[in-house]
């Protein structure tokens, strides 16, 4: 059997880690380190570098709670971020010896979550077949609303007259540099009426984060002549548009301000993409679906796409020893 070795992260490995990442078929700017690390102050960073003659092969982003290896808590997707050229029966083994390696060193599971196929650069399912191997547990599905472009886009009634409403009170969407009057306006109160929460990013911290990744991360506002009245933060990786954020005040539905906006998002900004992604609709653990925004993705013409969350036990490392023929 293969081996390969397994090796935590240091600072010193930063520019190795974003040159491997920017190579990898299944990375996007989120396993940038400027982008993991801007939270480093949350999480206990444990990712791992796996190398064949120091030559390296795969990462896995992720943090430490307790004796639980978890990929990456800070980001929206993770699991193994692999070669271009990383054939399956190696992808087995390295899973192999990371479990084994974590046994070790004290660990009792390892939970990923995977990299939904849309962001890759071509399939890319390899570990989690490798997980299967192993025994693990689905522990939670999560759905994305995500408009294919490959496919005729066919917004609902209900949607085109969303679109109309906004032309008709003569709504203006504006792409802007400076997220502070959107968060403080319209995102923060919204989330703490409505949800008692705050945004994942505090407003120094997508700002930060848009100075590193300023071709990444974009800001559309709407506007209704000088009144603020909605927008969406998106993330931009190569192949996907994903709305990070979407928030309007209190008169969204009598002005059409959200299905304007992404009405214009889909089919101008981002339509030479291969995907728009609405992001989840679902609340506990995916374990509840929020109809009701569900439906209003549903009915730009979007599909659903599931995310597994998965956890596996590190002893079952010896599940992979005799799998390959």
């Amino acid at each position: 059997m293969k081996q390969f070795s397994v090796r935590k992260y240091t600072s010193k490995d930063k520019q190795e880690w974003n040159d491997f990442v920017s190579k990898a078929k299944n990375a996007t700017f989120l396993f940038h380190r400027d982008f993991m690390d801007y939270h480093q102050d949350r999480f206990e960073d444990y990712s791992l570098i796996i190398e064949d003659d120091n030559n390296w092969v795969a990462v896995l982003p992720a943090n430490r709670v307790g004796d639980t290896l978890f990929s990456h808590q800070g980001l929206t997707y993770g699991g193994l971020i692999i070669k271009d050229n990383m054939r399956l029966e190696k992808v087995i083994f390295v899973l192999k010896n990371i479990l084994e390696k974590l046994e070790l060193e004290g660990f009792k599971k390892l939970n990923t979550k995977e990299i939904p196929l849309i962001y890759c650069n071509g399939f890319s399912d390899e570990f989690c077949y490798a997980l299967f191997l192993a025994d693990a547990k689905t522990i939670r599905k999560d759905t994305l609303a995500v408009i294919d472009y490959s496919h005729p886009i066919k917004l609902s009634k209900d949607r085109l007259e969303g679109v109309k409403r906004g032309q008709k009170n003569h709504l203006i969407v504006k792409e802007e540099n400076d997220f502070a009057s959107f968060w403080n306006t319209i995102l923060i109160p919204n989330l703490s009426l409505k949800h008692q929460i705050k945004p994942v990013h505090s407003l120094d911290e997508i700002q930060y984060l848009k100075s590193k990744f300023p071709l990444h991360i974009r800001q559309f506002n709407v506007y209704k002549e000088d009144e603020l009245v909605g927008g969406t933060t998106i993330f931009k990786s190569e192949n996907v548009a994903h709305s990070q954020y979407i928030s309007a005040n209190s008169s969204k539905n009598e002005l059409g301000t959200l299905d304007f906006l992404h009405h214009h998002l889909i089919t101008e900004v981002f339509k030479n993409k291969k995907f728009f992604d609405f992001g989840i609709s679902n609340e506990e653990q995916g374990m509840k679906l929020n109809g009701g925004l569900s439906y209003w993705k549903e009915s730009f013409g979007a599909y659903i796409l599931t995310q597994d969350f998965y956890e596996v036990e590190t002893k079952n490392y010896t599940k992979l020893e005799q799998v390959i023929r």
